[in-house]
């Protein structure tokens, strides 16, 4: 019996509806993929986007998210999804959490998935490879995101080909691999847990780190120590395959790449086409803030956007607000309904806050904004997509960052490549509305930062056209799927 939802995207140009059975044949004899996203919106993006590249080169796609954001996705995707497509397939199946469990509980979350998802993945390759007697359409491997590496068993038990994708910094999973040095030098104790506070350093070159901001330091001690076992066993895991690929390039992290060898950069992986709809989102995209940018003049919108994690204590949310206000710029602000800290549905603005030289959205098409010839800075809290996008679009930062890995690539941001700012929190822990106007302008007047993120921008960019790094060893792994 089927144990997942499923749904079709066509990502093919037809011209007629009954061409679909015509498509059908020839697809036939094609390789057959499962990707499998760690359940948040960070990871299902770049999973997306390389599902839709290997789509691109003659690929089938069969995409498994949790039942919770398939739903979340379909609902997000609304009128513009194709149910005739038969390139790409988005199913589901449960987490192993309740309708009433927090979802954002990291620990919770990975002990329920691991209890849960490995056996049903398994059944779901075993009856997707038993519809069908012709091998063609049967899944011939597993595309899993490093945080989802359990998977690499799966692949080993039924005989697939296996891969991983990092979809944060090289530098995270450099950390991870240092764990047992870490351990060593007397930084971390066998619980993963900082010994005391504390400045270290990887590697010559990689951001300096406190110990306070170590990733898997989320939440008390016991979900701390949950997260970490965790990390340990996706590690060991990770080693089941050659292929271990990263959202990122080598001019962006030398080092880190140096001391993992075995991590192809292929990235940046993003949309390349204005006319293609994001898939994957787990919000719809108002798509009105694009005209509204096009009013603008060149290098003038603050573009502020804290992805899908980020909450707002409500002092903070009006500092915020009232920063905004007083650059006395115009903005692009992306406000989610659960920012609020409070769980409030609708965000209370400050009374002073009048708003109008901005446009606030829910949801933004943040690489069509991010490429915006009106866009002049990013308020981000760094996360790696974020911030992959920005450098690929030459845009300056402004560092606000969250949690986990995103305190760290803040420090590849401000003090390795140099291409932003971080704020300074005043006697209360807030970060002030004078703060916020002092950095926008400090930003925008530096010529040297600008320079500094154009030239990164023609580095990243070049790695993914023919002959770049990128570009090269995407091909040797679609080689190697079509062996």
């Amino acid at each position: 019996m089927c144990v997942y939802n499923c749904i079709y995207i066509e990502l093919i140009t037809t011209t007629h509806h009954n061409h679909s059975s015509s498509i059908h044949k020839k697809l036939m004899g094609i390789p057959h993929i499962l990707v499998l996203p760690f359940p948040a919106q960070g990871h299902v993006n770049p999973l997306m986007h390389l599902s839709k590249r290997l789509v691109q080169h003659g690929f089938k796609i069969t995409f498994l998210n949790t039942d919770f954001n398939h739903k979340r996705v379909v609902s997000a995707t609304n009128e513009h999804v194709n149910l005739e497509g038969p390139r790409m397939r988005l199913i589901s199946i449960p987490d192993g959490l309740g309708p009433e469990d927090d979802r954002n509980d990291l620990a919770s979350l990975c002990v329920a998935m691991l209890r849960t998802m490995p056996s049903l993945v398994e059944r779901v390759i075993e009856d997707i490879n038993g519809l069908d007697d012709d091998a063609s359409e049967k899944i011939s491997g597993i595309i899993a995101d490093v945080n989802m590496s359990w998977a690499l068993e799966i692949a080993d038990k039924l005989g697939i080909k296996g891969a991983v994708l990092c979809p944060s910094a090289a530098a995270i999973s450099a950390m991870q691999e240092s764990i047992p040095k870490l351990i060593q030098d007397g930084i971390l104790d066998s619980n993963g847990l900082p010994v005391k506070n504390r400045k270290f350093q990887i590697l010559p070159g990689m951001p300096i780190m406190d110990t306070a901001d170590i990733p898997w330091c989320i939440g008390d001690s016991t979900s701390m120590k949950i997260i970490f076992d965790y990390v340990v066993r996706l590690v060991q895991w990770s080693h089941l395959t050659d292929w271990r690929l990263c959202n990122t390039t080598s001019d962006l992290e030398p080092e880190a790449l140096s001391l993992c060898p075995k991590i192809l950069p292929i990235g940046p992986l993003m949309e390349s086409d204005d006319n293609l709809r994001s898939l994957g989102q787990f919000w719809e995209e108002d798509l009105s803030c694009l005209s509204w940018l096009d009013q603008q003049p060149p290098c003038s919108v603050i573009y502020i956007a804290f992805g899908s994690f980020t909450v707002f204590d409500p002092l903070q949310f009006k500092e915020l607000a009232l920063g905004l206000e007083l650059t006395n710029k115009s903005f692009l602000w992306v406000v989610r309904e659960d920012i609020d800290t409070k769980g409030n549905t609708k965000t209370a603005y400050p009374d002073e806050f009048q708003g109008t030289r901005g446009k606030i959205v829910k949801w933004a098409p943040q690489q069509k904004v991010l490429r915006h010839p009106a866009t002049a800075c990013f308020i981000s809290h760094c996360g790696w997509n974020s911030t992959v996008e920005g450098l690929s679009n030459g845009v300056p930062f402004l560092c606000w960052p969250y949690f986990a890995d995103q305190v760290f690539d803040k420090s590849y941001i401000c003090d390795v490549w140099k291409v932003g700012l971080g704020f300074d929190l005043d006697e209360k822990g807030l970060i002030s509305r004078w703060e916020i106007k002092k950095k926008v302008d400090q930003l925008l007047g530096d010529d040297n930062i600008r320079g500094r993120s154009q030239k990164l921008k023609g580095m990243i960019v070049n790695n993914t056209l023919e002959g770049g790094q990128s570009y090269e060893n995407f091909n040797k792994f679609v080689e190697w799927l079509k062996e």
